[in-house]
């Protein structure tokens, strides 16, 4: 209720801000227009939502390699197969590989919340926004999504911004805030 979600979906782009800044990569983007928020968002932005967001018609590998659809820039665009080989590395390293043909329905909370990171994941962003992401996960599964969205913060390829109410998670930030 302190608005955590709102803000992450500012920062993530989500949202327009009623008042003030939103700079990415030096640019205002606080008036930008939809297509331009949609456009940055696509190319750098990871995010993981609180409710996973997976696309019920579509089969784990698909939720995963659909962001790359969203991509324009030539620079960053990923053929098909490159995309349906960084997502079959990444849903193996988290740990769902074996049900990466299975739809949502058939996956548990915690499987569907890993696909979901590795849908996050998959551009390599240089920033990853995560709302409460190991809210329903057990202790094994938090530190595997855990571990997978600090590894390129840890590289110096991203930057992290998350929301959480577990103290572990949050003891890993370099900075912490709270919202009231």
């Amino acid at each position: 209720g302190a608005g955590k979600s709102t803000l992450l979906s500012i920062a993530g782009l989500l949202l327009a801000p009623s008042a003030g800044a939103l700079l990415l990569d030096g640019e205002n983007m606080a008036n930008a227009s939809d297509e331009a928020r949609s456009r940055a968002r696509a190319e750098k932005v990871g995010f993981l939502f609180q409710h996973t967001q997976l696309v019920g018609t579509l089969r784990a590998i698909e939720n995963v390699t659909v962001a790359a659809g969203f991509v324009h820039d030539p620079a960053l665009k990923m053929a098909d197969a490159e995309a349906d080989a960084r997502a079959r590395a990444l849903l193996e390293s988290l740990g769902v590989g074996e049900r990466m043909y299975y739809y949502p329905h058939q996956l548990s909370v915690g499987q569907k919340r890993r696909v979901a990171t590795a849908r996050a994941l998959l551009l390599k962003p240089p920033l990853i926004i995560a709302d409460e992401p190991t809210n329903d996960l057990d202790a094994e599964n938090a530190k595997i999504v855990v571990n997978a969205l600090f590894e390129r913060v840890e590289k110096g390829e991203a930057a992290l911004l998350f929301a959480t109410h577990d103290p572990e998670l949050a003891a890993r930030a370099d900075e912490v805030l709270y919202l009231k």
